[in-house]
């Protein structure tokens, strides 16, 4: 959600919500303005007298680790570090991002770059914050859609523990892992855990998808009302390896002003209808 750090948890508040996700900035900018050391410990005092669960900063749309432009690269490792200082002094969990386009450049190469990005912005970053990096759905040439590749991404920049993952389930699907069905979500679950490990995922995006399955385009749709649909969120939101985690919702809202307390609900139906199926556990 926007509002910055005034309006976020009350805004959470009336939309239900138990963790939350929020730009510090314009995400289609590159201006930022750091909130004031006063306007911090205000969120961290209403953040804790409201009981609200994880709270995460995404990174704007313009943060590109991936392609060939080395001026974007410097601005966006800066963004980066900006948006970590400022989690650490209101106690983010984390921060997340896109890792960019490889923009006609080979794979091996983006990939190396993220990298040794990812270590350039932790050794300017205070300790705290986890940098988090989103899975996407392979539209473009954008990278990190197949576990293969966020796996070598981690192992080339040393794997550090503040890495983490955030698997977004429109993604997912686009990307072609079967995810709206037990089964696939089951054999997708099992593939990231070989290849990355499950202790690196931290977060998920909620997203039902506008396109469907194997289309490689990240289209978002409210909860059930796209390709995945109620069962597939029901499968999700039951599985039991991803039942502690935070699920935070990217959707257009009903009335296209969301994400909206009718999509919290929905998610919070559904994941009451998984816990009470036979064989699961709440």
């Amino acid at each position: 959600m926007a509002g910055g750090l005034a309006r976020v948890v009350d805004r959470a508040l009336e939309l239900g919500a138990e963790t939350v996700q929020f730009f510090l900035s314009p995400p289609q900018t590159w201006r930022f303005n750091p909130p004031k050391p006063e306007d911090c410990a205000a969120f961290v005092k209403r953040r804790a007298e409201a009981s609200l669960g994880p709270v995460y900063l995404h990174a704007i749309y313009l943060v590109n680790l991936a392609g060939p432009d080395q001026t974007i690269l410097a601005r966006s490792i800066e963004s980066l570090v900006q948006y970590l200082r400022v989690g650490a002094a209101i106690g983010a969990e984390g921060v997340i991002v896109h890792l960019g386009s490889a923009r006609g450049r080979p794979l091996a190469e983006a990939k190396a770059q993220v990298a040794a990005a990812i270590g350039r912005v932790l050794s300017e970053a205070p300790a705290g914050p986890a940098l988090i990096l989103e899975h996407s759905a392979g539209m473009g040439e954008s990278v990190g859609h197949r576990f293969e590749d966020l796996a070598d991404i981690l192992e080339a920049s040393g794997a550090p523990d503040r890495v983490k993952i955030c698997l977004d389930t429109a993604h997912l699907f686009a990307a072609g892992y079967p995810v709206a069905e037990p089964e696939g979500l089951g054999h997708t679950l099992d593939e990231f855990d070989r290849l990355i490990g499950l202790g690196r995922l931290v977060v998920v995006h909620a997203n039902d998808s506008k396109v469907p399955f194997n289309s490689g385009v990240d289209r978002h749709e409210n909860i059930g009302d796209g390709h995945i649909g109620l069962a597939g969120f029901r499968a999700i939101l039951g599985e039991p390896r991803l039942r502690e985690l935070p699920f935070i919702l990217e959707v257009p809202g009903l009335d296209n002003k969301g994400p909206d307390r009718q999509n919290v609900e929905r998610l919070k139906r559904l994941r009451a209808e998984a816990a009470a199926r036979p064989g699961t556990s709440a």
